[in-house]
C-alpha cells in the first residue's frame, strides 16, 4: 500500500505542546503499549523499569546538542541568525541562515571579537557552508557564544540549558536532542543496572531534518535527510549478546532504531561501524534489531510518527494519538513519553 502523508495527520490542541521540561525529569507521564494484548497503560516515566527484565538491553544515544544557535551581523549591521547543522571540516560547517538573502557567496559575517565567518557556498537547498575565523579552542567559543536550538513550537525560554541535554550526553554534534532520552535521570539508569539490564551506548548525530516537515504527499516520494552514525565494538558486543541470549532490545528514541536498523543484519545483529544514514521506516517495515521502544509523541505527518507506525501499526497509532490527546499527555520536545513493547 502505498500510504499518503494525511495518512499520519492528528489533531492536536496547541496547549499540549510542552513548553518547558518536566521536573523532576522522570516524573513526566507514561503511556506503555503492549502489541501483543493491545493493554493501554497511564503510568509515570520512572514506572519504565517495571518493564524491563535481566538480559534485555537498553540502547541509548549518548550525542550531544551543540549550543548551535548564534547570532551574527553584517558590516552594515544586518542581523543574521546562524544555525550550526553538520561539521564538514575543521573550520567548515554546513548551516542555515535568516534572513538568506543578505548571505551570499562571499559574505562575511560578525559575531563577536573573536568570532566570524564567511559564505562559500549556496547549497541546492538553500543551506550555507560557511568558513569561520577564530582565535582559540573552536568549541570554547562555542560555549560561550551559542545558545541551544531549541525547536521553533518551543516559545518558551529555556533556563537551564542542559535541560535540552540527556544525562548521558558526551559526544558534542547534534542540532537537536534525542529527546526520549530527556526523561532518564542518573539514578533511574542505575536502578536499571542494578535489574540486570544492560545499557549500549550508540551514536547519531541529529540534524535538522529531523523537524522537516514531508512535503510530497506519498510519502515514498520524500527524500530523508542524512545523519552520522557510530556503533563502537563493545556497544554491538552488548546488543548481539542481548539478541542471542533471548532478551530484547529496547531502543531509547527514534535516533536509536535509525541507527540500529542501518546497521543490523537480517538475524538482528550489529557489527562495529561508522557512516551516515538517510534509512526511512515507515510503515510495513519489518524491523531487524528493535523490539521495543521508548519515544515522545511526535508531530503529525512527520517521519518520525511514521517510524513509530511502522512498530505499532498505522491505526493503532493514530488512536494511541487520540487517547493521548484526550488523556492531555504533553507532545513534543520536552513532552511526555510512550513505551511500545
Amino acid at each position: 500500500m502505498q500510504y499518503k502523508k494525511s495518512d499520519f495527520y492528528y489533531d492536536l490542541p496547541e496547549e499540549l505542546i510542552a513548553q518547558t521540561p518536566a521536573q523532576p525529569r522522570d516524573g513526566s507521564r507514561l503511556l506503555t503499549y503492549n502489541r501483543s494484548t493491545g493493554e493501554v497503560k497511564h503510568e509515570i516515566f520512572r514506572d519504565v523499569i517495571n518493564y524491563l527484565k535481566a538480559g534485555d538491553v537498553l540502547v541509548i544515544n549518548n550525542t550531544k546538542v551543540l549550543p548551535a544557535r548564534l547570532y551574527a551581523h553584517t558590516e552594515n549591521g544586518g542581523a543574521v541568525e546562524v544555525l550550526l547543522l553538520k561539521r564538514l571540516d575543521k573550520d567548515a560547517w554546513e548551516v542555515l541562515v535568516k534572513p538568506g538573502k543578505k548571505c551570499t557567496v562571499g559574505k562575511r559575517l560578525y559575531i563577536s571579537e573573536e568570532l566570524s565567518l564567511t559564505v562559500e557556498e549556496i547549497t541546492e537547498s538553500g543551506e550555507r557552508i560557511v568558513k569561520f575565523y577564530y582565535d582559540g579552542v573552536f568549541e570554547e567559543i562555542l560555549e560561550r557564544l551559542g545558545t541551544m536550538p531549541l525547536p521553533p513550537y518551543i516559545k518558551t525560554k529555556l533556563n537551564d540549558k542542559n535541560r535540552y541535554q540527556t544525562v548521558y550526553a558526551k559526544v558534542q554534534g547534534s542540532a537537536a536532542a534525542p529527546t526520549a532520552g530527556l526523561h532518564f535521570t542518573p539514578e533511574l539508569l542505575e536502578r536499571i543496572k542494578a535489574k540486570g539490564v544492560k545499557i549500549a551506548e550508540i551514536l547519531l548525530h541529529v540534524g535538522l531534518g529531523t523537524f522537516r516537515p514531508v512535503k510530497e504527499n506519498v510519502i515514498t516520494d520524500h527524500k530523508m535527510h542524512s545523519e552520522y552514525y557510530e556503533v563502537s565494538a563493545d556497544a554491538a558486543e552488548i546488543i548481539n549478546a542481548a539478541k542471542r541470549g533471548g532478551g530484547r532490545v529496547i531502543a531509547v528514541g527514534t535516533t536509536s532504531v535509525r541507527t540500529l536498523e542501518s546497521v543490523a543484519d537480517d538475524n538482528g545483529l550489529v557489527k562495529p561501524q561508522k557512516g551516515n544514514t538517510q534509512i526511512f521506516i515507515y510503515p510495513p517495515y519489518r524491523f531487524k534489531c528493535v523490539d521495543a521502544l521508548i519515544t515522545n509523541f511526535h508531530l503529525p505527518e512527520s517521519t518520525l510518527i511514521m517510524l513509530v507506525a511502522a512498530l505499532t501499526g498505522r491505526e493503532e497509532i493514530l488512536n494511541l494519538y487520540k487517547t493521548a490527546v484526550e488523556e492531555k499527555y504533553r507532545f513534543f520536545s520536552f513532552g511526555d513519553a510512550m513505551m511500545i513493547i
